[in-house]
């Protein structure tokens, strides 16, 4: 029986990171990862080219139970940390839309790499392949049963981390043990779902949004408490993109969404100066200027394009107006666990040290990452929790 310092379950961005930094802190650690490769979802993550954190990080962008738990964490390591971090190793970052930044190299893999090469370098022990069965506690820690392909081997280890992510995504390796492990310990756990996740229309509207497949339009999306301003994407079951991932972490089965179409102009005020300039211009010509055709032609479901701007009613262009700038959707559902980037809820974070992620209830197991219940925006923001929580427990182990 090997006796580790600390056994981390699950090697990707948080435990690659817990790993690491504890290594760098001279504790010898044992890696446990049930794929064949280490940062299965890093490598995926941003087309492959891994959008690693958000220069604009803050706990506004988090959705927890309790979001000051992440003052404690943030405190610790901060975006210029991870900056710092990663440039020290060669991996300088290039930032693009809303914060978000990239490798310049824009792989993933260069990511990967990095902790790969420092664990390494600290000889920690990495073990592929190896699928955990059970946990159970100690007098000496924790005792760690697996299985391989070359059989079943038992660890012990003093500190156990629970970096096992999410429920997405399956084909990942992605699983619930981490809410398991917690469950076995009497450990409260927030409700889950599905978050970052597209939303699916069905009924008899599903056929127009089908249509529409493939057509992405700039919008503003709000729910009763929050919006966003990103890209819609039209698609074969509903709506997807960046402003549909972002308001699906915050939106409720049954609840309604509004969609401005036209975020950056004012419809009302375009119509009066049509109509200040004769208004011979027709409804769809108008809304050509700002859609595409394919948009326009879909709306006149709800409108009527062919009509002179100068001959619209009041009640006309009001219509019109509340069309284009409170759409209403009302999604069936959405694409669950195997489509979302990431799950909501989690390990209750009332139930673990503020400082670091250390179980209060049983001394020595710790979750970080996807577990817990803090869930980051679109945009690099779970990264940077990722790396602050694996951070914080290798410090406390």
């Amino acid at each position: 029986m090997d006796i580790y310092d600390a056994i981390i379950i699950g090697g990707g961005a948080c435990g690659l990171m817990c790993a690491t930094q504890a290594g760098l802190l001279g504790k010898k650690t044992l890696l446990l990862e049930r794929n064949d490769k280490v940062g299965a979802k890093i490598l995926i993550s941003g087309g492959g080219r891994c959008n690693y954190t958000n220069t604009g990080t803050t706990i506004a962008n988090f959705i927890s139970e309790n979001p000051d738990f992440l003052h404690g964490i943030f405190k610790q390591w901060t975006v210029e940390d991870t900056i710092d971090f990663f440039e020290a190793y060669g991996i300088k970052g290039q930032e693009k839309t809303l914060g978000q930044l990239f490798p310049e190299t824009n792989k993933a893999k260069d990511i990967v790499a990095i902790f790969s090469k420092i664990l390494y370098e600290t000889e920690q022990d990495i073990a592929l392949n190896t699928l955990v069965k059970s946990v159970e506690k100690s007098a000496n820690g924790f005792v760690v049963q697996v299985e391989t392909s070359k059989g079943a081997y038992q660890y012990e280890t003093k500190k156990l981390v629970i970096a096992s992510g999410g429920l997405p995504v399956q084909k990942l390796g992605a699983s619930d043990f981490g809410l398991r492990v917690a469950k076995q310990f009497e450990l409260e756990i927030v409700k889950t779902a599905p978050a970052l996740v597209p939303l699916t229309i069905t009924g008899k509207d599903a056929d127009w949004y089908t249509s529409l497949a493939g057509n992405s339009v700039f919008s503003k999306v709000s729910t009763a408490n929050m919006s966003f301003e990103e890209n819609i994407l039209f698609t074969h079951w509903g709506l997807s993109g960046p402003a549909i991932l972002q308001i699906s972490s915050y939106w409720k089965p049954g609840q309604e969404i509004t969609i401005d179409l036209l975020p950056n102009f004012n419809l009302e005020q375009l119509i009066k100066e049509e109509r200040q300039q004769g208004g011979k211009r027709l409804v769809s010509q108008l809304l050509n200027d700002y859609f595409s055709r394919k948009l326009v032609d879909a709306l006149g479901k709800f409108l009527t394009l062919d009509i002179k701007i100068a001959s619209l009613s009041k009640a006309d262009a009001k219509s019109i107006v509340d069309t284009v700038h409170r759409f209403k959707v009302k999604p069936a559902g959405d694409k669950g666990y195997d489509k979302a980037e990431v799950m909501r809820g989690g390990v209750s974070t009332a139930e673990l040290q503020g400082k670091t992620l250390e179980s209060k209830k049983i001394p020595g197991l710790y979750f970080g990452g996807e577990t817990v219940d803090v869930t980051g925006w679109l945009g690099g923001y779970n990264f940077q929790w990722a790396w602050a929580s694996g951070y914080a427990i290798a410090q406390a182990i």
